[in-house]
């Protein structure tokens, strides 16, 4: 009996090494450094773990990328490259002298990270694109490709060469087509393989490009491509007049209906962080459709060998209890098993899509659909998912209402497998993301909304969180003055009237980013009516009453993931925010900001380090009680105390209902706001107080004491001044849309 066990497993190992399949055994460290480099191993020395190597940006491991430990020793170095050392070499871009009709210059055998090329056509040529073009770390050429052409007739333009490729066809009449390949077989090709020239004159397809295996996408190349799609899909599909806070996700009742199906591989093939980035790339992605008034239908799953959902988007058309969105991000981070079944995901997403159909039956054609699948693509089950995507295609008509986005991660990826589940007329939909771009990816893609603040789990330090909070220095001779504002605009600074003295544009600084840059100043506007004199015959030597001031820039501010305009009350874009209908009014934005008697809001403290500091808005039948601590100042009486703490102040501070912080020296003008809906809106700003607490802890957390207030100038209160300003356009400023009902 013994002896037959012993056979049956010497057999067994037999017939593992008969089919390839290598013995189970660990491997070594021995010979695996990498020269400027470093590298990590996804399950340490353990059979099947990965080893992957990581150079500086700018430059890639060679010869090999990354390596598999299997029967011993690691694998994956071609034979003729297995006594090369491996360390990082310079990174390379395809070759640019496919240019016809025309000169490179200089012509180089291989472009290196930082080379330069110009461009020129042959006489009789017009040139297109790019005159000049520089090699980046990502392997790609700045710019668009040359193209040297002439007015020959033809109805399709010249599609042209770029870099690294060859192209089959030089006619460019109605259907003539024109076939891509790469030169380099160290390269493959990204975007459409076969163009045709339609009856618009326009090109099928996406224009081509050649990639090294190392190439990558960056944050900006994906948000030119990705995302103009989405925002267009996102704008289509907005509802109004859902304005309840923790809101479901369920089906719009208005417009389109909008399906995500998102899949995130968490198999053994890629490595912890990488399936954590993958999550967090996706709850980024939530959040920020969650900034549209939009609700889309998600189905959501980690996969393997198997699938573990997260979001059932059936329970949307079932009527079931469907999950918030703080459960779904909440489920998001739980994880992980081994194998892919990439064709398991796909078959799910058909079965899903025809149940949608049958269920909503002729409304199926209104709905969009849109996959989102982020893996390295190593599927070593199931099968190849191609057929299930022809069914989904052939399911959802018309063809425009379903995209299918690739997001590759990880450090091998299986372009060839991946890139048809991609393909798509309308634009490129296979990325390529670098780790580092992957937290900022969703953040550039829709940075061009008010009030957008990175999501604080991503990014701790307050001054990126808030990136429109910004600091102003007067210089005063040998004095200065510290204040702080809020980015409302491309142009626009908003703080406080009190920071200015009759001070000289010229003696202002903004600092936009921390220390970094500094803003030059044209002028300032304060309020009209802003007088902080007018009751000095009262014995009242200071009245902060519309004390509200907008600087504006002599350059426009460029708005990057760092740095972005806050919302402010009563425009079109905080309306959105908001979830408001088109035809709301300025009252109803006031009413759903401020509409608690104790109203949370916030405002920011510091500048090396940004502090976030909460306060409670005392309002309606608490309002009285709070403004009333100002009587303990000098001449100001209980008869006169509304005269003195007008109408356009929010009152914060005391120790009920919680302990507030209280303002300090250098936060007065800093924005006063609510988090609202993934969005920032500010309602204020910081004005004045009646103690100064803060001597010596400016910058600092200071709480309130029992009698101490703060006074915020309420921003609904002062709509007309920020009208005035921000909505006209004969300032050289880009005007600010307002709500057709602006004024409450």
């Amino acid at each position: 009996m013994e002896l037959s066990v012993h056979w049956r497993w010497l057999a067994t190992v037999l017939n593992l090494l008969i089919l390839g399949a290598g013995v189970w055994c660990d491997c070594t460290e021995e010979g695996i450094e990498i020269e400027g480099g470093d590298y990590i191993l996804t399950q340490g020395l353990k059979f099947g773990s990965t080893l992957i190597y990581q150079c500086p940006n700018g430059l890639f491991p060679y010869p090999a990328m990354t390596r598999q430990c299997s029967g011993g020793r690691w694998q994956d170095l071609p034979s003729r490259e297995r006594n090369i050392s491996q360390k990082c070499r310079l990174v390379e871009c395809p070759d640019p002298t496919v240019l016809k009709y025309g000169s490179v210059d200089p012509p180089e055998e291989r472009y290196f990270v930082g080379n330069e090329t110009m461009y020129e056509c042959d006489s009789g040529y017009r040139l297109r694109g790019s005159v000049k073009r520089v090699c980046l770390a990502n392997g790609k050429w700045s710019g668009s490709t040359p193209i040297c052409s002439r007015d020959d007739g033809n109805p399709c333009p010249d599609p042209g060469i770029p870099p690294g490729s060859l192209r089959s066809g030089d006619y460019f009449d109605y259907d003539d087509e024109v076939t891509y390949s790469c030169t380099n077989s160290l390269t493959y090709l990204v975007g459409s393989r076969v163009r045709t020239c339609k009856a618009d004159g326009q090109w099928s397809g996406v224009e081509p490009s050649c990639f090294y295996k190392y190439t990558y996408d960056t944050a900006s190349d994906i948000s030119e491509a990705f995302g103009g799609a989405m925002k267009q899909s996102l704008t289509e599909s907005m509802s109004v007049g859902d304005i309840q806070e923790g809101r479901k996700i369920t089906i719009t009742k208005d417009g389109r209906t909008l399906n995500m199906y998102i899949a995130v591989d968490i198999s053994d093939s890629l490595t912890k962080q990488d399936i954590n980035e993958s999550t967090v790339m996706v709850q980024a992605f939530i959040e920020r459709v969650a900034s549209y008034a939009v609700s889309p239908n998600y189905d959501i799953l980690f996969f393997t060998s198997e699938l573990l959902p997260i979001s059932n988007i059936l329970d949307y058309y079932n009527g079931v209890n469907t999950k918030t969105l703080e459960a779904v991000l909440e489920d998001l981070k739980k994880n992980r098993a081994t194998g892919t079944d990439l064709n398991l995901v796909f078959k799910h997403m058909l079965e899903r899509i025809i149940i949608i159909e049958e269920t909503t039956k002729a409304k199926f054609e209104d709905l969009r659909h849109i996959i989102l699948i982020f893996t390295d693509g190593g599927y070593n089950m199931g099968g190849s998912p191609l057929a299930n995507l022809q069914r989904i295609k052939n399911t959802i008509k018309p063809e425009d209402h379903l995209d299918v986005y690739i997001f590759a991660v990880g450090a091998r990826i299986y372009e060839s497998d991946l890139q048809p589940l991609a393909t798509n007329e309308r634009g490129r939909h296979f990325f390529r993301i670098l780790k580092e771009d992957m937290d900022t990816m969703f953040d550039e893609i829709f940075g061009d909304l008010c009030g957008l603040h990175k999501l604080s789990d991503i990014t701790p330090s307050k001054s990126l969180v808030y990136p429109w909070n910004v600091r102003l220095t007067i210089l005063r001779g040998e004095q200065t003055k510290k204040c702080t504002g809020a980015i409302v605009s491309s142009k626009l600074i908003l703080t406080a009237a009190h920071c200015f003295l009759g001070d000289l544009p010229e003696n202002i600084q903004v600092d936009v980013k921390q220390g970094r840059d500094q803003g030059m100043v044209e002028k300032y506007y304060r309020h009209p009516q802003y007088n902080i004199t007018a009751k000095v015959d009262e014995g009242i030597a200071e009245f902060y009453d519309y004390d509200v001031a907008l600087v504006q820039l002599k350059e426009d501010l460029i708005f990057t993931t760092n740095l972005k305009p806050i919302c402010i009350p009563c425009t079109k874009e905080t309306n959105q925010a908001l979830r408001l209908p088109p035809d709301s009014k300025c009252s109803d934005q006031e009413k759903l900001l401020l509409k608690d008697f104790n109203q949370r809001l916030h405002f920011l403290t510091g500048e090396d380090t940004v502090k976030q500091k909460d306060v409670v808005a005392k309002l309606g039948q608490n309002r009285d009680p709070c403004i009333n601590q100002a009587t303990r100042l000098p001449n100001v009486t209980a008869e006169k105390i509304h005269e003195f703490v007008t109408d356009n102040f929010l009152c914060t501070g005391g120790i009920r209902p919680f302990v507030d912080h209280i303002a300090c020296k250098g936060d007065s003008g800093g924005a006063v706001f609510r988090d609202y809906n993934q969005r920032t809106i500010q309602v204020g700003l910081v004005s004045w107080g009646t103690d100064e607490e803060c001597k010596g802890h400016e910058g600092q957390l200071v709480n309130s004491k029992e009698y101490s207030r703060d006074f915020h100038l309420n921003l609904f209160k002062i709509v007309d001044f920020l009208h005035s300003v921000m909505a006209q356009g004969d300032r050289t400023l880009a005007p600010t849309e307002f709500i057709d009902n602006w004024k409450l």
